[in-house]
This record gives C-alpha cells, structure tokens and sequence, in this order.
C-alpha cells in the first residue's frame, strides 16, 4: 500500500504550520531584540547575553520536559507551549506600545520563550515523526528545518523592515498575529499519544533509565559529543551577525536584516539536498563534517572584508548548517528506542543547552578581543576540541 505524501496528511501540516510560526517569530524576535540591545546598551555582551538566554531552559530542563512528554497527552502540552508563547509576546507588546520596554524584560521574555523552545523536541518534533513514521522521519525533519531556514531568510528581512519602519512594538503585534494562528493549528490536530510512562516511576528514575541507555549506545554518545561541540563553538557566532554587520559592514537594520537572511537561503538548499540525496548510511557522516565545515566557515564570516563576501559565507553556513540540524533529531530518533524517545530526545535538548556557554564566553571574547576575533577565536578552539574529541564521536561515521 502506497502511503500518502507527507504534505497530504493534515496533522503533518498543522505541526508543520506551528513550527513554521514558532521559528518565524524567534528570528523576528531575535533579530530586533539584538539590534535594540546595542542600540540603548552597545554592549556585544548583552546582545550575546540574550541569545544564551533563549537556550538556558534547555540545559536546565530538557530532560525534565523529556520525561514530562512520557507522561501527558502531547497534543494537549503542545496547545500549552502555544499559549505560554501568545502570552510572552503580547505582554512585549504593550509594553513597547506606551515606550516602557526595558532590558530585563527581553530577557525575562527569551527565558519564556526558551523553555516553549526545550519542549519541542519531545513534543511536537516527535508527534511529527509519529505521524510521518520512523522510515520518513528524515524527510520529515528535512522539511521542517527547511522550513526553519526559511523564516531564517523572511524573518530577520522582515524583522528589520518593521523595526525601521514601525518600531519596536510592531514586531511583537505581529507575532501575536502569527501565534493566534499557531493556536488555530493546535487545537485542530487530532493526533492523540496516550502517555508512555505508566508504571509509576519517578522522574529521577525515568531519566536514569534514559541515561542508561544512552551511556550503552556508542553511537548516541557520538551524536550528543557532536551536538555539545556544535552548540559551544558553532552556533553562538550568528549571535553577532547584527553587530559586525552594523560596525564593520556598516549596513543599515534593513541591511543587517537582509545579511542575516542569507544563512536562511543557504539552508533551503541544503535541507532540499538532504532530502533528495542523503542516504540513512551516510546520515553520520554528513552530521560530523558539516559541524566540521561550519566552525571554518564561521571563520570565514568573521574576516570577510565585504558585505558580499559576509553573505557567501552565511550562505554556505546555512547549507552545511542544515545537515546538523535535521540529522541530529534524525539520528537520535531511529536509534533510540520508542519507549525512550522523549526522554533521549530530551537530554538531546540539554546538549542544545549548553549553548550559553559559548555564547557567554564568545559575548566575553567579543568585549575583550573585539566582536570579530572573538568570533574567530571561539571557532578555532571549536576545531581543536572537534579533533581532541575524535575518538568518541568517531563511531557515528559507521553506516
């Protein structure tokens, strides 16, 4: 029997839809809350302070939330994250309307959002896979990070538009708009998962059953060492994107907005390569060497002497960047067994948070060092522990 497209299938497209929105708003969101943190403060730290902030909640919670998915229906916590977040954004928004927003409230706001970030993993990332299945479930991610990459190129775009034009406040209006949508969406799936951790475990317990697991899966161990290095020595960099474009390339937010919009592209066609040609044999290998390839292109971005030579390098970090980011949730759910989904996807979300650790020292080396040698040194170092670490992650290369 022939199985239907995935796009055919409704809750496909309704968890598909929220995730879309979701991501939408983050880049909307993160793009404006940089540019006006350097505007009132000019501290590179702080705008890389509020980026670490939107990843705290997944070092502090993820395997908690991990395990919380075993134990609730997950079409119910995924109207809740909904809902935290319609909530986070309209309170931004009245406040930026009477002119009384303050640093504390975005950071108050990227710690919110941080936490409806952690649980998407174990909740609508693996209603996803359930409703594509486990054969499908690496073109399912491919479609959704494609997606993901694409509000990467609409969502600073636009998001330096409205900040140009409209201010502050219309940035939040806006994503308040989008997320009644997201709600809609939510509440019309009508996938149900009956929660898998029946037999009155505690949640101490349930998370050690997780690490158990994992501690006996070489290939696993391989996929979190990678994930680690990636979110310390990787990803904090596009954290400073609107800083060197606005001090060193001298961009306007509409040029910023457009600039950091490039890494977007690039990951609408790297997502569109993984689903067309990668193989499940090659799934490791594709994950490790573009972890590889991005900390050198990171390099690269940081001493671009010109605006167009800055945009070739996000291209390519988008389409190299892309390759981690659907193989990592790929990998970990064809390898964990069902049961230990959530949970092992959860602990995936504490790897993603350990990001603030780069972010807060790469905010520390841009002060020290300036925004682009920080952004240099940070990369470098990220290289050298990618070697150092070759011996534990080196079993993901296998087929």
């Amino acid at each position: 029997m022939v199985k239907p497209a995935l796009h055919a299938l409704p809750d496909f497209r309704r968890l598909w839809l929220i995730g879309f929105i979701s991501n939408l708003v983050r880049w909307l969101e993160m793009l404006a809350f940089g540019l006006f943190a350097y505007q009132v403060t000019g501290s590179a730290f702080i705008v890389a302070l509020l980026s670490m902030l939107r990843l705290v909640p997944m070092g502090l919670f993820g395997a908690f939330l991990g395990v919380a998915a075993d134990r609730v229906e997950r079409r119910h916590a995924l109207v809740a994250i909904v809902a935290v977040s319609i909530a986070s954004v309209l309170v931004l928004g009245i406040l930026a309307s009477f002119d009384a927003i303050r640093i504390w409230h975005l950071a108050v706001a990227c710690f919110v959002n941080g936490i409806c970030w952690a649980a998407d993993n174990p909740v609508r990332r693996i209603m996803l896979g359930d409703v594509a299945g486990p054969e499908r479930m690496a073109a399912a991610m491919a479609i959704d990070v494609a997606t993901s990459n694409a509000t990467r190129i609409v969502g600073p775009a636009l998001g330096g538009l409205l900040l140009a034009r409209y201010g502050l406040a219309s940035v939040f209006w806006f994503g308040a708009a989008l997320y009644c949508a997201s709600l809609f969406a939510a509440l019309r799936v009508s996938v149900r998962h009956a929660p898998t951790c029946t037999d009155g475990a505690s949640f101490a317990a349930s998370m050690r059953e997780g690490l158990a697991w994992l501690r006996g899966d070489r290939r696993l161990v391989g996929v979190f060492v990678i994930t680690t290095i990636f979110n310390i020595f990787g990803w904090p960099f596009l954290s400073m994107v609107p800083i060197i474009g606005t001090d060193y390339l001298h961009l306007d937010p509409n040029g910023v907005g457009l600039l950091a919009s490039s890494d977007g592209v690039g990951g609408l066609l790297g997502a569109a390569l993984i689903g067309l040609f990668a193989r499940p044999a090659w799934h490791g290998r594709i994950y490790a060497g573009a972890v590889a390839v991005y900390l050198v292109l990171a390099i690269g971005f940081a001493t671009a002497p010109a605006v167009a030579l800055a945009a070739l390098a996000l291209f390519l970090v988008g389409v190299v960047g892309v390759g981690f980011s659907v193989l990592q949730t790929t990998l970990v759910y064809r390898l964990a067994p069902v049961a230990l989904r959530a949970r092992l996807l959860g602990l995936l979300s504490v790897c993603i948070g350990t990001g603030p650790l780069g972010f807060l020292y790469l905010g520390l080396l841009a002060d020290v060092l300036t925004p682009r040698i920080g952004c240099v040194a940070l990369a470098a170092q990220g290289i050298l522990v990618l070697l150092l670490t070759r011996r534990y992650w080196q079993p993901v290369l296998r087929p």
